[in-house]
């Protein structure tokens, strides 16, 4: 198990852009979660820290990809019908228990292996039977329905990569291989909590001067998401002494821990006291909106992420930059995710040297086109923009504006997102 160094979030304080910090975060974080061997109905979604290498081909043998009848291509008349006795049958799963002989037809079923011999299959459709015997139509070709032995895995190869993450064809391919259980990596441990006397439990009674607390439920659903095991430490008030004991608490058996605002430079910021008073804290100035501060350090050898206290911030930020950390603490092949290129059908007008992401929704633009429609208010306090968006668009730093009908990068929540 990986461990991070005594100062691996330290940097110079400046505006930084999102592919250096990216970059950076890559070259310190590693993967602290143990390996733990599980079962393939447990392995969804955990993060693969094997490679998987087929020892057989697959399928095991030369087999029928219809119902119908193998044959000898070179018995066939090529011009006209071709009429053979039917001597044998195969089934899925009961081989012929002999060679085929020149001059018979078997009959065969889906995904039953071919008899020794034949090279092709006709199917049931397009022939005509005739008591014992079998009339072929002309104009098949040899090899027809036959699949190959190892046409899906050949024997060494290679069908799941170390640090991937796994999803249900994954574990078809593995099963496929006779792989029973694979080795992962456990659930990365995660303490989650938010400070603030002004915020209450949804549920509870909304006194004056009180509002919910929204983003610890985003960042819950986030973090689980990506297949952590959260522990929900609740609201912590706002003071120092509660504040550093339960960070203090959480790093003894946690891999990480997490929240949302509160580390500021406030007399009430107590997060920020209660890091460095245990470790140390560093808040990165990154060239972006929304969310420029993101709070990364560490208590003992924990690391530490604050998050902004903006909703919309709070999402952008987990998303393009803890997500990645998290995956590798994994052990996770961390890889962008995808973008897909949309039309924008709005103008806009931002900073040179700071990337931007825009909430839209997509709208159907022509045959092979989605147009991107920006929610109307840019706010970063703005929940319900994110609720009504299908992802973000994403300017990049040198831009200066935006014409309606540019191609854009459009990352949808669905690829980030659980």
């Amino acid at each position: 198990m990986a461990q991070l160094s005594d100062d691996c979030f330290a940097q110079d304080g400046r505006l930084m852009r999102v592919e250096e910090a990216q970059a950076l975060l890559g070259q310190v974080i590693s993967q602290v979660s143990a390996a733990e061997a599980v079962p393939l109905r447990l392995a969804l979604g955990r993060i693969l820290l094997e490679d998987i290498v087929a020892a057989f081909d697959v399928p095991p043998h030369d087999n029928s990809a219809v119902d119908g009848y193998a044959v000898f291509f070179d018995d066939l008349d090529p011009k006209a019908e071709t009429v053979l006795p039917v001597t044998g049958r195969v089934a899925a799963g009961h081989p012929l228990d002999r060679p085929a002989r020149r001059g018979e037809a078997v009959r065969i079923f889906t995904g039953a292996p071919m008899p020794a011999g034949p090279d092709t299959v006709m199917m049931q459709e397009d022939c005509r039977l005739e008591g014992e015997r079998v009339a072929i139509a002309p104009g098949i070709e040899r090899g027809a329905n036959r699949r190959a032995r190892g046409v899906d895995i050949a024997a060494g190869g290679t069908v799941l990569r170390r640090g991937m993450r796994l999803r249900p064809q994954d574990l078809g391919q593995a099963a496929a291989t006779g792989r029973h259980e694979l080795l992962v990596a456990r659930p990365l441990r995660v303490a989650l909590f938010s400070t603030g006397d002004e915020l209450c439990e949804p549920g509870a009674p909304l006194t004056p001067g009180k509002i919910y607390d929204s983003n610890r439920s985003t960042i819950h659903a986030l973090l689980s998401g990506l297949g952590c095991a959260v522990t929900d430490l609740g609201i912590l008030p706002d003071r120092f002494e509660s504040v550093r004991a339960a960070l203090d608490a959480a790093a003894k058996d946690q891999d990480l821990l997490v929240t949302s605002g509160g580390v500021s430079v406030g007399e009430e910021d107590h997060v920020k006291q209660a890091v460095e008073a245990l470790g140390k804290l560093h808040l990165w100035r990154l060239a972006i909106k929304p969310g420029r501060p993101l709070a990364l350090g560490q208590v003992g050898a924990v690391p530490f992420v604050g998050l902004p206290g903006n909703p919309v911030a709070v999402m952008v930020t987990f998303l393009t930059l803890v997500r990645p950390i998290i995956l590798r603490l994994m052990g996770a092949d961390a890889a962008a995710p995808r973008r897909f290129k949309v039309r924008a059908d709005f103008a806009h007008k931002k900073k040179k040297d700071r990337r931007e992401w825009l909430r839209v929704r997509l709208e159907g633009g022509g045959p092979g086109t989605w147009r991107a429609v920006k929610f109307p208010r840019e706010g970063a306090g703005i929940l319900s923009s994110l609720v009504e968006a299908d992802g973000l668009v994403e300017l990049p730093e040198d831009l200066t504006r935006l014409e309606p009908g540019t191609m854009v990068d459009f990352l949808p929540f669905s690829e980030v997102c659980p």
